[in-house]
C-alpha cells in the first residue's frame, strides 16, 4: 500500500527523464556533491584567551602579528588548560618518570639545558632541546623542520624517543581518571584519544610566548628597561649583521642555514637534507632563537659549546666553514672588543621573566590505582 501511494510522485519525478528519452535527449547529468567544507584557518591573539600560565606574557603583543591556527584546532580557554595539565604530566610518558616539561624548564630558557637530552627509559637523544618560546608561531618544528605542525611535533615526540609512549595506552590511562576523563567530554565531547591529546598539547604550547623581555619594554618606550651597553650592543648586532638571520621580533628567520657546527665529524648530522633531500640543504638547521639565549645553553643542535660567550664568538669569527656553508649569510664581523662586550649585554636584555606555571593535576582515582 505504501508503494502505491508513493507511484504518483515518483511518475512526477520520472516523467520529464521519460520525455527525454523519448526524444533521443540525454537527461542532464546531475551536478556532483559539494565537497565538505575545510575548517577554517583562525588567527589568535593572546590577550584575548584568559591562559593559564604568567598572565604577563599574554598581555597585548604589540609588534607581533596574529598567530595562525590551525581551523582543526580552534584555541579555547578550556582546551588550553587541559594542554596545560597534560604538558606537565609524567604519566604521558612510557616510563612514567618524563613529561613535556621535563626538557623545556624555565631555569634553562625552556629548554633541559643539557647538551643530548635523554629520553624515556634512559635512551640518549641526538640533539639538544630547542626552547618553546614562541613556538606557535612557527610553521616546521624540529631542528630540521620534520614536522609540518605543532600537532604532529606533539605526536612524533610522544611516540617517539623523548616520551617513549604508547599512545593509544596512555589516553586508556587518563580516561581512567575521572577528572581527566571530565574535561576531555567538555572540550571534545568524548572520552581521550591519541589525538585529541595532542590537539590539546598544541593549545597549549600556542600560549608560551615571549615579549616581555627587557629589550620589549624598551622597544616600548621605557629607556631605563636596559642600560647604554645593551643599547650599543643592539647596534654592534645590527653592524655584526646577525639579523640576517636572527631576524624580526623573535629573533630568527624560522629558515635553515649551515653555519658549520658538527661538519668536521666523520660523520656530522646532515640535518635538513633528510627532510628536503636537496644537496644545498646538507648540515643546514633552523635558526634558534635569541629570546631567552643567556639562560638556554649548551648551545647549537648538538649542544657543543657551553657557554654563551663562546658561542657568539664562533658566529661573530664566521662559523666553521665547509662544503655547504652559508656564506651569504654569515660571514665574518668587524667587531672591536668593546663592541663585542656590549653585543653579549644586548643578549642580556633578551631575558623572558615569565615561566610556565605548574598546573595541579588530577588525581589518581581509586580504582585505577588497583
Amino acid at each position: 500500500m505504501h508503494c502505491l501511494r508513493l507511484w504518483p510522485r515518483i511518475a512526477w519525478i520520472a516523467l520529464p527523464l521519460l520525455i527525454s528519452a523519448a526524444c533521443g535527449e540525454k537527461p542532464a547529468p546531475l551536478p556532483p556533491p559539494k565537497p565538505a567544507a575545510a575548517p577554517q584557518e583562525q588567527e589568535f591573539e593572546p590577550e584575548k584567551l584568559k591562559l593559564p600560565a604568567d598572565p604577563a606574557s599574554y598581555a597585548p603583543v604589540e609588534r607581533y602579528e596574529p598567530m595562525k591556527i590551525p581551523g582543526d584546532n580552534p584555541m579555547t580557554q578550556d582546551k588550553a588548560t587541559l594542554g596545560w595539565q597534560l604538558f606537565f604530566d609524567k604519566r604521558l610518558s612510557g616510563d612514567g618518570k618524563l613529561s613535556c616539561y621535563s626538557c623545556h624548564v624555565n631555569e634553562h630558557g625552556l629548554t633541559d639545558g643539557k647538551a643530548l637530552g635523554e629520553g624515556a627509559f634512559g635512551k640518549p637523544l641526538t640533539r639538544s632541546s630547542p626552547t618553546l618560546w614562541n613556538i606557535g608561531y612557527h610553521a616546521e618544528f624540529y631542528w630540521d623542520g620534520r614536522a609540518k605542525s605543532l600537532e604532529a611535533q606533539a605526536m612524533a615526540a610522544w611516540k617517539g624517543v623523548n616520551m617513549g609512549a604508547n599512545p593509544e595506552e596512555v589516553v586508556k590511562k587518563l580516561n581512567a581518571l575521572p577528572g581527566y576523563r571530565k574535561q576531555f567530554r567538555n572540550v571534545f565531547q568524548k572520552d581521550a584519544t591519541p589525538e585529541s591529546v595532542t590537539l590539546a598539547l598544541a593549545c597549549y604550547m600556542r600560549t608560551i610566548i615571549s615579549r616581555d623581555t627587557p629589550f620589549d619594554r624598551w622597544q616600548r618606550g621605557d629607556e631605563k628597561a636596559v642600560g647604554e651597553a645593551a643599547k650599543r650592543g643592539y647596534e654592534a648586532f645590527k653592524k655584526a649583521k646577525c639579523d640576517n638571520c636572527h631576524s624580526g621580533v623573535f629573533f630568527t628567520d624560522l629558515q635553515f642555514h649551515n653555519v658549520g657546527i658538527g661538519m668536521k665529524r666523520e660523520k656530522p648530522d646532515v640535518g635538513r637534507f633528510t627532510v628536503s633531500n636537496r644537496k644545498e640543504d646538507t648540515g643546514a638547521f633552523k635558526t634558534p632563537t635569541l629570546r631567552d639565549i643567556a639562560d638556554s645553553g649548551p648551545y647549537f643542535h648538538d649542544g657543543s659549546v657551553a657557554t654563551l660567550e663562546e658561542a657568539v664568538r664562533l658566529m661573530v669569527d664566521g662559523g666553521v666553514e665547509n662544503e655547504h656553508f652559508d656564506r651569504v649569510n654569515l660571514k665574518k664581523a668587524d667587531l672591536t672588543e668593546s663592541e663585542f662586550r656590549d653585543l653579549m649585554e644586548f643578549f642580556k636584555s633578551l631575558d623572558e621573566p615569565a615561566t610556565l606555571k605548574e598546573p595541579k593535576l588530577p588525581p589518581e582515582s581509586r580504582s585505577s590505582r588497583k
